[in-house]
């Protein structure tokens, strides 16, 4: 039986295939975001997340400031890269499960085990943000609490989720690219999830985890905006320095 293909997958091989066959010619620029969002009935995130895969593979060029290009030059070897999953993909699996486990940790947690948890989060709110450590502390902050679900397969499946996420080419690309912005883990959303667990309010706790990982995803589309915003700034700024000399 053939592997199913991911949304974001199905979304690139359709646009690969127009582009091949030569719909949309080398050089010429794709319909924008909202258009291909229309034209396939899929979410923004998914389109953002095709054009990244494409983007990886060589077959398109993001032009910042003007939009998404098909590159001048196909590359001979066309062979689909293995991507796995897209950011927002994982994010919308971490936010089912992670939701749902958190409020079940709040209601059988050991004392002890919460105040693990609160000793990563003071070590989280101590640090620099951006730092190597900041993202070894914030993935031990999520993995306490599903471990705290007394459940191996509810840890299992949060930690498989977070292999993902340092795995995957097409995740890492998009988390990178946050962080070049300045877009890191939030101590204050998991002071949130953390004050929710010692309370030990099932619902409150899982609304909190369910925000923070709501804003993630926000954060993450929010990151294509700012590098066009960026770069259009940095290329108005250079071509001033032409006219000046």
């Amino acid at each position: 039986m053939a592997e199913r293909l991911k949304l974001y997958q199905r979304v690139a091989q359709e646009i690969e295939q127009r582009i091949g066959s030569g719909q949309y010619a080398a050089g010429s620029r794709l319909p924008a975001e909202r258009d291909f969002a229309e034209q396939f009935q899929v979410s923004r995130p998914t389109i953002r997340e095709a054009m990244i895969a494409l983007e990886i593979r060589q077959l398109v060029e993001v032009r910042h400031g003007s939009g998404v290009y098909v590159a001048e030059e196909i590359p001979a070897d066309r062979t689909p890269a293995e991507l796995d999953v897209g950011a927002f993909e994982l994010i919308e699996a971490r936010i089912m499960f992670e939701g749902e486990a958190a409020a079940l940790a709040a209601t059988v947690m050991s004392d002890e085990e919460v105040a693990r948890v609160g000793e990563i989060l003071e070590r989280m709110e101590a640090l620099d943000p951006a730092t190597a450590e900041e993202l070894v502390l914030d993935r031990q902050f999520h993995m306490a609490i599903a471990e705290g679900t007394q459940s191996s397969l509810v840890a299992q499946t949060v930690e498989h989720l977070w292999d993902l996420r340092e795995q995957s080419p097409l995740c890492r690309h998009m988390f990178e690219q946050a962080r070049q912005v300045g877009i890191n883990p939030r101590p204050d959303e998991h002071r949130r999830v953390y004050d929710a667990l010692v309370q030990r309010d099932p619902e409150q706790t899982r609304s909190a985890m369910r925000a923070h990982l709501m804003r993630v995803s926000e954060d993450l589309l929010a990151v294509t905006e700012l590098q066009l915003i960026e770069k259009a700034k940095q290329e108005i700024g250079e071509k001033r320095r032409r006219i000046r000399a």
